[in-house]
Parts: structure tokens; sequence; C-alpha cells
């Protein structure tokens, strides 16, 4: 597993983890589902889901946690503050694993419901005058200029922040280093970013590249912006860390014309190991065999193949009880 050379920023993730744990604290329901913010492509799921299996678990039964993240939902539902939640598959590894992001925590009791979901690209883009200035869009290169570079992107309990420091790590750099050249590592909210990116205040942005990822999208139509290759230096040591490299697109954005190359994090749905068979079943069993609705409510589950919902490269973790016997039920195991 990959060790983190940079305190402050361990020290921050620290906080946030505690702080979601904490946050999450609601009006007992029978299922929580720790997500992200209204709007995100994995808020739009679990209120999708949400409307399948309430019917099937009684009315009122079912709360849609709007806040966490890829890093802190294993810690959500490892907390207790939710019963289900989404991850990435390489942060429930993380997580399960107790590797050094967590900072001395770690979830042995989660395990997953339902993988594959989709797929979460972490890529790098840039301003085009940037890169126009720098004379390339080799982030090798640019990394290595010894340059000022200021590199923008989602606070900690984001997974693009591990993989951000790993990117920079692969290539031989880090944050201290990056700021001893006279440029900064930037991170804002959300909301935030677009603005960042258009006034100029930052150069490279490094997130999950989702199709149809509103921030995204936003940034590509409002600032003329190019998207990089993740050098292969740097997808090496990505996948020694549970991510799958790959490339995304060509032409989900304006300003990508061919495929990027970018680290796949995967996406599945994890569960307590403290939720009872039964209901573990039922949820399972009602996403897959409502597949089509869920795929239909946003682009970014659009290529979900729920005939591959238990395969270890798509879980990362171990099923829960509930899950294997649905699929064993199905004849999908």
């Amino acid at each position: 597993m990959f060790n983190f050379k940079f305190s402050g920023l361990r020290l921050a993730a620290t906080a946030t983890l505690a702080g979601a744990i904490a946050a999450t604290s609601v009006a007992a329901t029978e299922i929580r589902i720790g997500a992200m913010r209204e709007g995100s492509a994995w808020y739009v799921f679990a209120a999708t889901l949400e409307q399948i299996i309430e019917p099937i678990l009684g009315k009122n039964s079912v709360e849609v946690i709007a806040r966490g993240g890829g890093v802190a939902n294993p810690m959500v539902v490892q907390g207790g503050k939710a019963e289900i939640a989404l991850s990435n598959v390489a942060s429930a590894v993380w997580a399960a694993e107790g590797a050094d992001v967590y900072q001395g925590m770690s979830a042995p009791d989660i395990r997953a419901l339902v993988g594959g979901l989709n797929s979460v690209y972490v890529g790098v883009m840039a301003r085009k005058a940037f890169t126009d200035e720098m004379g390339t869009t080799d982030l090798t290169e640019i990394l290595a200029s010894g340059k000022p570079v200021r590199v923008l992107m989602k606070p900690v309990g984001s997974s693009a922040v591990p993989v951000a420091q790993m990117i920079f790590e692969g290539l031989g750099t880090s944050v201290d280093q990056i700021k001893a050249n006279g440029g900064d590592v930037i991170q804002v909210g959300t909301g935030q970013i677009p603005d960042q990116m258009r006034n100029g205040n930052a150069d490279i942005y490094i997130d999950t590249m989702i199709k149809g990822h509103p921030t995204i999208t936003e940034v590509a139509l409002t600032t003329d912006v190019v998207f990089l290759d993740v050098p292969e230096a740097a997808m090496d040591l990505l996948a020694q860390n549970g991510l799958i490299p790959g490339t995304y697109g060509p032409e989900w954005y304006k300003g990508q014309t061919a495929a990027t190359a970018g680290a796949n994090l995967g996406t599945v749905l994890i569960a307590s190991a403290n939720l009872d068979e039964e209901t573990a079943y039922k949820i399972t069993k009602a996403i897959i065999e409502n597949a089509e609705q869920l795929k239909g409510s946003h682009g970014a589950w659009s290529r979900f193949d729920p005939t591959r919902a238990m395969l270890p490269e798509n879980t990362g973790i171990e099923l829960h009880p509930g899950a294997i016997r649905y699929y064993q039920e199905a004849g999908l195991m």
C-alpha cells in the first residue's frame, strides 16, 4: 500500500473522516444510504435506490445521507452512521486494510453488496493557456520543470485527493516540492472549482472524470482546457494501490479530442457486516432486478452490467452473506 508523506493533508483527512462520521448521526431509520451531495451522480443513484427499496422495506424506512465521499463513506458505515453506502472499490479496499490515508483507522466490518456500478476515472485537465505557456501537455515534463504549477482539487474526503498524491509520488514530486517551486495545491469545494479555473487561479485540475459530471462539464464549457494523460510511471503506482489503468472518453467533455489515460477507482455499494442477511439480500435483489431503472437515472450508471456485480475485481472486498445468497439463487455465482 502507498505511504503518504504529506502530514498536513493526512491530519486534515483524519479530521474530515471524523467529521463525516459525526455529522451523519440522524434519527433512526431502518436503512441510511451514504452518498454524496445533492446533484452528484452518487446522490442520484442513492435517491433512485431509495425509491426502489422503500416499498420493499416499508414506508419511511430509507434515508439518503447527502454528504460523504469515496474516502469517507467506508468509515461512515464502519462507524454505524449508515447501513449501506456508495464507495470506490479502491477506497473500500484501503479502508478494509487500514491504509495510511485512514491514519490508524480501518473498516474491517464493511462488506460488498453490488460492484461494477460504474467506472470512476481519476484524470487530469489543464488550462490550455497554461500548457501553451509551458510548451507541453506532458504531465511528467510539467511537474519536472521546476516552474510554478497551481494544482486544484477537492478537499480531503474525495478519493481524487489520495490518487492525486500518488500521481505526484509516481512522477517524483510531492505537495511540498510543488510549493517549493512557487506553485500551490488548492483544495476547494465543488461549487468553487469552475470559478477557480475560469478566473485563472489554477493551472491543473485533478478530479474524478465521470461522463456527464456537472463540475467537469462546467469547467470545460467555460474555460479553454485540454485533458492530460496520466503518465505510465504514475499509472504503475496507481495500479499497485488497487486502481485499474484505462482510458475515458473520447469527447466526454468540450476540449477532450481523444480518449485520455486515467485510473479507474470503480464504484461499489457497501454494507455493514452487522446488516441482517435478509435485508442485504433484499437490497441486492432489488438493485440487480431493477438495473435498467438505475441505469436510466443518470448517464454515469448506463454501463452497469448486473451479471458482473459480484466479481472480486468489481467489489474489492468480501461480499455480504445476504448478497452471496441472492447471487447464488440467481445463478450468478
